[in-house]
C-alpha cells in the first residue's frame, strides 16, 4: 500500500485503496506522504482519528524518519470560540432562555476564553455537544463578520487557518474539506490551492457527505438565530428601531405559521406530499425576510447589523430558490426534528460535480477505507466519487479469520418482517450469550428493530446474567467507555455503532446483526439517488441498494476482530442470505471464516477460546 500511495503522490494521480483492518493503512499512507516532501492534506471521517493522527501518528513517524515536519490540526469553525459572539451573548442575558445551567456554562466559557491559546472548544470537556450554548459562542459562514469583526485580530478560526496554510501536513475532517471544496470556505481562503496531495481516510463516508454540500439546505433554526442576532447587534450598536421590531414580529409569525401547517412528527417528508397550506407560507416567509433585510440595510449601524441584513436577504433568496427548483434536477424534502424544521434539495447525481472539483485541482487524491469494494470490485465506490478510471488496490486483512472467528447463520429463521423475528433472533443468540457471559454487540438496522430487540432480550433473560446497555440511555462515547470497563456487557444499538467503534480484547466476543442493512425505501435521500440511476437507464438495486447494503454489512461485521488476539462469533439473523440469489454477494464479501448453522457449535467455540485465554492469563 505504501508503494502504491508513493506512486500516486509522485505522479499526482488518484488512487483508491481498500485495506482490511489490521493492515496498518495509517502508516502506509503517512510514510510515503512524509517522504514525498509534498504539501499534504489528510482528511478523516471522525474526530477520534483526526486527533490520533495529529497528536500521535504524524509526530512519531516524522521523528522516526528524521523529518522535521510542520503539522496543523484544523477543524470546522463550529469547533472554535468566536469572541465577538460570546460578547454579544453575555450582553444579552435576557435572550439566554430558560435552559438550566446556560448562564453558569457561559461564565465557565468566559473564564476559559481569557486563557485559551487555541479557542478549540474540545478543551471544554464539560460542555456537552448538544448544549444550546454552542451556537451562542461560535460563528457560522453566514454570521461571521470576517475582517470587519472588532475581534478579528484575536480570531481563533483565522489563527487556525493561518497555521494550516504554513504547515506541510494539515489534518482535517471530511465535512471541512468538502465545505472548502464546494464553498471556498467562509472567506478565509481555501486550503486546496496550496496542497499537492489529499489523502482521505474513512473514505466510504465521502459520497454521502459530498451530497450535503452539493445540495441546498434552509432551516428554521437559521432564521431563529438571525432574529436573536439582530436584537443583539442593535443593542450593541445602541440603536432602537420600531420598524425593525415590527419586521421581526412578522418573521416570527410566519415561522409559527410554517410549523403550524406542518403535517407530522419527526422524520423525512417528500415535497410532493406536503400540504398546500405549508407550501403557501413559504413565499410569505420569503417576503418577510426580504423586508427585514431592506430595513436593516437602511440603518447604517455597523458591520454586525450589515451582516444581519446580508443574512436575511440570503435566507430569503435560498428559500425562494428551493421553492422553484425543477423536479428534474433532484429531490426536495423536509426533515422534521424535535427542535425544528429544515428544507432540503438533493441533486440526483453528485459524481460529475465531485469529479469536476477533483480535476480542477492538480494534486494526488488517495481514498482509503476498510470498506470500499465488493469483493475486488471498486466500481460502485469509484462511480459515486466520479473516478471510474482511478487506479485501485485491494489489500486483505492480515488477521487469521479462519482461526479467530466463526460466522453463524441460524437455521429456520422467519422472514425479517414476521412478528416473531425479534424473539427468534434473540433465541438464536441466547446460547452464545450464555457461553460468553455477555461480551456482545447486538446491532439492529432500525430503531423499531432495536426496540423489539430490547423487549425480546428482557423476555428471554428477565434477570440477565450480564449487564445490558442500550443506545439512547447515554451518549455514544459514554456507552462505549462503560462497555469496555464492564468487560462482559451486552450492548444493543443501531446505525451509529456500526462503524468507527473499536473494542479490542475479550470485552467483545459476539457481533450479532439482525437483518441485512438495506436502506429504508421511504427515505427521500435514497429515492433521489435511485431516481438519478433510473434516469440514466441504470438498475437502482444492483447499482446502488445492493452494494451499499454489502458495504454497510462489512462495516458492522468489522467491529469484531480488531487485533491479532481477538476472537468471536458473527451472528447474521437474516434468512435472505440463503433464500435470495443476492445472498451470495453478501457472503462472498464477508471475512473467510468457517460458517456454522448450529448455536451449539458457536457456543463451544466461544467456551474453548475463553478457556484458553484464561489459562494464558493465569500463566502470566
Amino acid at each position: 500500500m505504501a508503494t502504491a500511495v508513493g506512486r500516486a503522490l509522485a505522479r499526482l494521480e488518484p488512487l483508491i485503496v481498500e485495506a482490511g483492518t489490521g493492515t496498518g493503512k495509517t502508516f502506509a499512507y503517512l510514510v510515503p506522504a512524509l517522504l514525498s516532501g509534498r504539501s499534504v492534506i489528510i482528511s478523516t471521517g471522525t474526530r477520534t482519528l483526526q486527533d490520533q493522527l495529529f497528536r500521535r501518528d504524524v509526530p512519531m513517524l516524522a521523528k522516526v524518519l528524521g523529518l522535521p515536519v510542520k503539522v496543523a490540526l484544523l477543524k470546522g469553525r463550529a469547533n472554535y470560540l468566536c469572541r465577538h459572539r460570546l460578547e454579544l451573548t453575555l450582553q444579552q442575558g435576557s435572550l439566554l432562555g430558560g435552559e438550566r445551567g446556560v448562564a453558569q456554562m457561559l461564565e465557565r466559557v468566559s473564564r476559559w476564553a481569557a486563557t485559551t491559546p487555541s479557542g478549540d472548544l474540545a478543551e471544554l470537556t464539560d460542555l456537552p455537544e448538544q448544549s444550546s450554548v454552542w451556537p451562542m459562542i461560535t460563528s457560522t459562514r453566514e454570521n461571521c463578520l470576517g475582517q470587519e469583526c472588532p475581534q478579528f485580530s484575536r480570531c481563533h478560526v483565522f489563527d487556525a487557518r493561518r497555521a494550516a496554510q504554513a504547515a506541510e501536513v494539515v489534518v482535517v475532517n471530511h465535512h471541512l474539506l468538502l465545505a472548502d471544496l464546494a464553498l471556498k470556505d467562509e472567506g478565509f481562503g481555501d486550503l486546496l490551492p496550496g496542497a499537492e496531495a489529499v489523502i482521505l481516510d474513512e473514505a466510504h463516508q465521502v459520497p454521502d457527505i459530498a451530497a450535503q454540500f452539493f445540495g441546498q439546505v434552509w432551516s428554521v433554526r437559521q432564521v431563529q438565530i438571525l432574529v436573536r442576532d439582530v436584537v443583539a447587534e442593535l443593542a450593541a450598536a445602541v440603536v432602537r428601531s420600531p420598524a425593525i421590531t415590527g419586521e421581526l414580529s412578522i418573521v416570527e409569525a410566519r415561522l409559527d405559521d410554517l410549523r403550524g401547517t406542518f403535517p407530522g412528527g419527526a422524520g423525512r417528508y417528500e415535497w410532493a406530499n406536503l400540504p398546500e397550506a405549508f407550501l403557501d407560507v413559504l413565499p410569505e416567509l420569503e417576503t418577510a425576510l426580504g423586508d427585514l433585510a431592506k430595513e436593516l440595510e437602511g440603518l447604517g449601524a455597523g458591520a454586525g447589523v450589515a451582516n444581519c441584513a446580508r443574512r436575511s436577504q440570503g435566507l430569503a433568496a435560498s428559500l425562494g430558490a428551493l421553492g422553484s427548483v425543477p423536479d428534474a434536477a433532484g429531490l426536495r424534502w423536509v426533515e422534521a426534528a424535535m427542535n425544528g424544521l429544515s428544507l432540503h434539495f438533493t441533486p440526483f447525481e453528485i459524481a460529475d460535480r465531485l469529479r469536476g472539483y477533483i480535476d480542477a485541482r492538480p494534486c494526488a487524491w488517495v481514498f482509503t477505507s476498510a470498506t470500499l469494494a465488493i469483493g475486488d470490485d471498486f466500481a460502485h465506490f469509484a462511480s459515486r466519487i466520479g473516478l471510474p478510471d482511478a487506479r485501485t488496490l485491494h489489500i486483505d486483512s492480515p488477521f487469521d479469520y479462519r482461526d479467530q472467528a466463526r460466522i453463524y447463520l441460524p437455521r429456520n429463521m422467519p422472514d425479517p418482517q414476521h412478528p416473531a423475528f425479534a424473539a427468534r433472533f434473540i433465541d438464536a443468540c441466547a446460547p452464545l450469550l450464555e457461553a460468553s457471559g455477555g461480551r456482545a454487540f447486538l446491532l439492529y438496522t432500525s430503531y423499531r428493530g432495536l426496540a423489539d430487540g430490547v423487549a425480546a432480550l428482557k423476555a428471554r433473560f428477565p434477570e440477565p446474567p450480564f449487564p445490558v446497555l442500550v443506545q439512547g440511555e447515554a451518549p455514544r462515547e459514554a456507552l462505549l467507555t462503560r462497555f469496555r470497563e464492564l468487560g462482559n456487557a451486552v450492548l444493543l444499538a443501531t446505525g451509529s455503532f456500526w462503524e468507527g467503534v473499536d473494542v479490542k480484547g475479550e470485552a467483545l466476543s459476539i457481533v450479532a446483526i439482525d437483518k441485512l442493512p438495506f436502506a429504508s425505501p421511504d427515505d427521500p435521500l435514497l429515492k433521489a439517488r435511485l431516481e438519478g440511476i433510473r434516469r440514466r437507464g441504470g438498475n437502482p438495486f444492483s447499482e446502488y441498494q445492493l452494494p451499499q447494503a454489502v458495504l454497510a454489512l462489512k462495516q458492522g461485521v468489522g467491529r469484531l476482530i480488531r487485533d491479532f488476539d481477538d476472537f468471536g462469533v458473527i451472528v447474521l439473523g437474516d434468512p435472505r442470505l440463503k433464500t435470495k440469489g443476492y445472498g451470495k454477494v453478501f457472503l462472498m464479501a464477508l471475512p473467510p471464516s468457517p460458517v456454522i448453522t448450529e448455536a451449539a457449535a458457536g457456543a463451544q467455540f466461544l467456551t474453548e477460546r475463553l478457556s484458553r485465554l484464561r489459562e494464558r492469563l493465569c500463566e502470566s
